[in-house]
């Protein structure tokens, strides 16, 4: 099995102009690969479509966060709730924008045919002498951010889809005794190391969680209670835990450089950013506000929660999920592109399959620790989203553009915009994380 992720640096590229990095050189091409861009390069022939990387881009920005919106929601209120998710949307694109432009501007430099996250960050340290000695910091900081960022009980279920009345008792196991169940199905899912080899399986979760949508979306609006009588504004105090959950909606950031470096023309791919996300963030808008609108006050940590308990959004939940299934593989690729080669290159060639499979099977068993660990679904999208996606979308982005063009001539409301769309990250971050790890002591203690 072929895999995209590359043990070594990948063959030696020329230095390129940095002033035009996209420009096809002068004169006649004297290889085959010359008269072409720099970005054909990277991706090629063998890349994804323009098609493929819109569908990876999809299933990379829609999974547990988009449920945990109508939540968020009402920690924000009925209006400031949507206005705020249109807002953090736009902020979301045009940072991943800007972590693009670093990229190509990097690579051209370096003369490297692409860059991941943590390459970014560590180059564009690198590019400001006085961060250049602790640059390989940022690189370690932002992989730890782009691996954070994924009971015994009874299941009832009934015929009835209006009413939710439990008719059947249905026994389960404790909820941790599933995630452990389904630890080498992950596994074996993550074994896949090639982008091209989960498109379809992508599509196809892309088509189950679009019908799973579509029924969430007529159950919602079809049982709004009226008259509306529902706070426009919401608490103050509340307003970091929508922060979070609806920043960590906005997880795609880290899948944004390797879908572009894989793709076969990565000059279409700020057009494809843009309608991608403009769809995503619509879809966050209307199933926040109709799923708030739909449960109101009794809004659970995910929507699934308060569908009714009937066969048929039973088999919606089991869509949903095998929709999410897919989405792991997809979010794990972008750590495993940063960790993996580096761990391979301390052993002999012999050994470089084993380490690999080895590393992706820690990195797994670690994640369901910590699902297991922390079972409270609500509060721990909204830690992560406060500490990984705040830093990974909104924080490092903007201070990556002031440290890669500083020399370029940046004009002075750039580097203000980016210094104040920093902080807002930053203010997030902190007041998030605070009030998520309160809210999960104070209802752990309240459990004992």
């Amino acid at each position: 099995m072929s895999s995209d992720v590359s043990y070594h640096n990948g063959p030696a590229f020329s230095r390129l102009d940095t002033n035009s990095p996209t420009e096809e050189e002068d004169g006649p091409p004297s290889s085959p690969t010359q008269g072409r861009s720099e970005y054909e390069r990277i991706g090629g022939r063998a890349g994804s479509s323009f098609f493929q990387t819109l569908i990876h881009l999809l299933k990379g920005n829609i999974g547990t966060g988009l449920l945990g919106l109508p939540l968020a929601v009402k920690n924000a209120g009925l209006v400031m709730g949507p206005l705020s998710l249109l807002v953090m949307g736009i902020v979301a694109v045009h940072c991943m924008n800007q972590l693009v432009k670093c990229s190509h501007h990097l690579s051209a430099k370096l003369g490297k045919p692409f860059l991941d996250y943590g390459e970014v960050v560590e180059y564009g340290m690198e590019n400001v002498s006085c961060l250049r000695r602790h640059s390989v910091w940022g690189s370690v900081t932002s992989f730890f951010f782009l691996t954070t960022g994924g009971q015994h009980s009874a299941n009832g279920t009934t015929n009835d889809c209006h009413t939710n009345q439990t008719a059947v008792l249905v026994p389960s196991f404790d909820s941790r005794i599933y995630m452990l169940i389904f630890l080498p199905f992950m596994i074996l899912l993550v074994f896949t190391r090639n982008l091209r080899y989960l498109a379809p399986f992508s599509v196809i979760a892309n088509v189950v969680m679009c019908v799973s949508l579509v029924l969430i979306y007529y159950y919602s609006a079809s049982n709004i209670p009226y008259p509306i009588d529902l706070p426009s504004v919401g608490r103050a105090k509340d307003y970091p835990l929508f922060f979070g959950t609806a920043i960590f909606a906005f997880e795609g950031i880290g899948v944004v450089l390797p879908l572009e470096n894989k793709m076969q023309k990565p000059q279409e791919f700020s057009k494809l950013l843009y309608l991608g996300m403009f769809i995503v963030t619509l879809l966050y808008i209307s199933l926040g506000t109709i799923g708030y609108l739909c449960f109101g006050p009794h809004i659970g940590g995910s929507i699934t929660l308060n569908l009714p308990d009937c066969w048929t959004y039973q088999v919606v939940k089991l869509l949903y999920s095998f929709g999410i299934y897919i989405t792991y593989a997809l979010q794990f690729y972008v750590p495993a592109e940063i960790l993996i080669p580096h761990a391979v290159a301390r052993v002999s060639g012999r050994w470089e399959l084993v380490v690999d499979l080895g590393v992706r099977v820690a990195l797994v068993a670690l994640t369901c620790a910590l699902a297991i660990l922390i079972p409270e679904l609500d509060l721990v999208i909204s830690l992560v989203g406060s500490v990984s996606s705040s830093a990974l979308a909104l924080i490092f982005p903007p201070i990556l553009q002031i440290l890669t063009f500083h020399n370029e001539g940046l004009p002075w409301w750039v580097v203000l915009k980016n210094v104040v769309i920093s902080l807002v990250g930053l203010t997030g971050f902190v007041a998030g994380t605070y009030v998520s790890i309160n809210e999960i002591i104070v209802r752990n203690g309240s459990k004992h």
